[in-house]
């Protein structure tokens, strides 16, 4: 009798889970198809007010002059052995300084840290790097080169390449969700981890699926599962989408903060409309249901997580969750009227927070190889 209970639970156990596994991929597509539906009636309706313009978009051919701005620091490149891609970083700052490496979110490139590469110089070897499928760095075609796994390794390679074995890491957004799961697979190379409007990952999914309001919020990741659709879409009149991401009032640069210049926003263009980068950036977003829930979750390096407080895309209450996932010093500042793109709205504030966290426990010293 106690082994026929046992076998019954058993075999009710397995049916959960194979429950919960086929509602939560129900729920993907399910909300797939919803946010193609809506995107093709948004096209329709582009078509009907400017039938003339919404498929035309242009290659930018040559680049502003801010990108090769001297004050950033040095265009470099590293081709990583192992994985045989081509990384591109700008870099600033003595060499044999402790190392602050940066990794930027969708859809940026190393720009977006320019008021930090020009911060931070004086004290570290700051370095920030095009991730994979952005910017002048190598773009994979296929989507499983974009998994968790490579995309961590990356981080390692590069920190490996620049001579150190350990750094200060600094992510914001998808760079964010890489230095989380980057200090949770490497904790002895993160002396401290910086991120900025990222929740650790575990803390999105499972606060996502309970909450509708931040699955709405979150719908751009099922609409980008789709095959070159959501390129389409990001490219429609002359790449309008985009420019609205850092410029519209709802998911723009606050009404406070530091907004992008003409020329800011055009270096975004012109790294973006380049052939298949918005294929490399939203790969990202095509492994990631795949890729959860994590395996190992807990973060062992003191915390810094700066948050927005109007980020237009991920719900505050995520912000103090991530601190059940940290075994060390965590420190958590909301910034006031800043949005998503917090490193660029307030950069004089997060510099200073970032400066305070710095200098915390065992001062600078303690990042030196």
């Amino acid at each position: 009798m106690a082994r026929v209970l046992h076998n019954l639970l058993l075999f009710l156990i397995r049916l959960a889970l194979k429950i919960r596994v086929l509602g939560y991929w129900s729920l993907i597509y399910g909300y797939c198809a919803l946010c193609t539906t809506i995107a093709l009636l948004k096209l329709w309706w582009n078509i009907i007010l400017r039938p003339t313009t919404t498929f035309q978009w242009g290659v930018r051919e040559t680049p502003p002059a801010c990108l090769n701005d001297t004050s950033l620091g040095t265009h470099c490149y590293v081709r990583i052995k192992e994985s045989g891609l081509r990384f591109h970083y700008v870099a600033a700052g003595e060499r044999g300084k402790p190392l602050m490496l940066f990794l930027h979110g969708f859809p940026e490139f190393w720009f977006s840290w320019r008021y930090q590469l020009r911060e931070f110089k004086s004290e570290f070897r700051v370095v920030a790097i095009d991730m994979r499928g952005y910017g002048e760095s190598d773009l994979p075609l296929s989507t499983e080169s974009y998994n968790f796994d490579n995309l961590v390794t990356d981080v390692k390679d590069i920190v490996e390449y620049l001579g150190y074995n350990r750094c200060c890491l600094v992510g914001h957004d998808w760079g964010g969700t890489i230095a989380w799961l980057f200090a949770i697979h490497y904790p002895e190379m993160v002396t401290k981890l910086i991120v900025l409007n990222s929740p650790h990952p575990s803390v999105f999914s499972d606060y996502a699926l309970r909450h509708p309001s931040q699955l709405l919020k979150s719908s751009h990741f099922f609409f980008f599962q789709l095959p070159r659709f959501p390129e389409l879409m990001l490219s429609i009149n002359d790449f309008k989408a985009l420019k609205a991401l850092f410029t519209s009032r709802s998911t723009g640069i606050g009404r406070k903060g530091r907004w992008l210049t003409a020329e800011d926003l055009e270096a975004y263009l012109y790294a973006l409309s380049q052939p298949g980068a918005l294929t490399g950036a939203l790969n990202y977003y095509r492994n990631v249901f795949s890729s959860l829930p994590l395996s190992q979750n807990y973060v062992r390096s003191p915390v810094l997580l700066l948050w927005g407080e109007r980020d237009a895309f991920l719900e505050q209450e995520m912000a103090e969750a991530c601190r059940l996932y940290i075994r060390n010093h965590f420190r958590l500042n909301i910034i006031s009227g800043a949005s998503h793109w917090l490193q660029q709205d307030q950069p004089d504030i997060v510099n200073t927070l970032i400066w305070t966290f710095l200098k915390e426990g065992e001062g600078r010293k303690s990042y030196r190889n």
